[in-house]
């Protein structure tokens, strides 16, 4: 292991953004859970049951893209909308309607919050940068370059594959490990030498899914034992534990 805490074989680090480098995760469930809340009592009446801010979102909306995460909640309760299309109004009961909804509740919501990132994150991309290796940030998130500024962090990737350049490329979102593998050939480097860094069970799936060298499981939430079970090599509480330090 080198002291980034990684194996001597790894070249590149792939990044998802938010729970891992920004603040954000908590503000995705939140805005999920008012967007769905709100859906399911005009839908199912006030007996409906509420979205679970940890459980539903750790399994159903978590690292996924916008309209995957809505058709993937929604499975689970039985129930099926139809898919709309992405310029669909927030208001609108479609697949994507929902997802615009989620969209303008996480934005207002940053706007009057704030973003932060984690510290032990930006140091550890600081030490990973000064040792030679390349990185990229992934992330289903359509902000993602917003939010990166937000935090002043956009200098710290060489490469952004994030929902508009996954929609412009076509590729399929986490669990898939499309995004990571496009990110890795956009570094140059085989899937082999790259690291993955996730806090989303998706992302650990994703990483597994592509044969990348190393997975590294950043649990926020205490969910050590999950993100294990999806195929993490390591899980760390915060990536300073990592090592990197100069």
């Amino acid at each position: 292991m080198t002291q980034l805490g990684l194996p001597d074989t790894i070249q590149a680090c792939l990044f998802d953004l938010d729970g891992v480098v920004t603040k954000t995760a908590v503000v995705h469930a939140a805005a999920w859970k008012e967007t769905f809340d709100a859906f399911l009592r005009d839908y199912e009446g006030e007996q409906g049951r509420p979205f679970d801010a940890v459980t539903d979102y750790d399994e159903y909306v978590d690292g996924r893209p916008r309209a995957d995460g809505v058709r993937a909640f929604l499975a689970s309760r039985g129930i099926h909308l139809p898919e709309g299309g992405p310029d669909d109004p927030p208001d609108a009961r479609t697949v994507h309607g929902l997802g615009n909804r989620k969209n303008d509740l996480l934005l207002e919501k940053i706007r009057t919050g704030g973003v932060e990132a984690y510290e032990g994150t930006l140091r550890y991309l600081e030490a990973v940068r000064a040792a030679g290796l390349r990185t990229a940030i992934v992330s289903s998130s359509a902000n993602c370059r917003d939010v990166l500024r937000a935090v002043g962090a956009e200098h710290f990737f060489d490469v952004r594959i994030d929902g508009v350049v996954a929609a412009e490329r076509n590729l399929p979102g986490k669990p898939h490990p499309d995004t990571f593998l496009a990110a890795a050939r956009d570094l140059g480097v085989e899937a082999s030498r790259a690291a993955v860094f996730e806090d989303a069970l998706a992302g650990m799936d994703a990483g597994r899914a592509g044969g990348f060298g190393h997975v590294v499981g950043v649990d926020r939430v205490g969910q050590s034992d999950a993100l294990y079970a999806h195929g993490a090599d390591i899980v760390v509480k915060d990536l300073a534990e990592l090592g990197g330090k100069q």
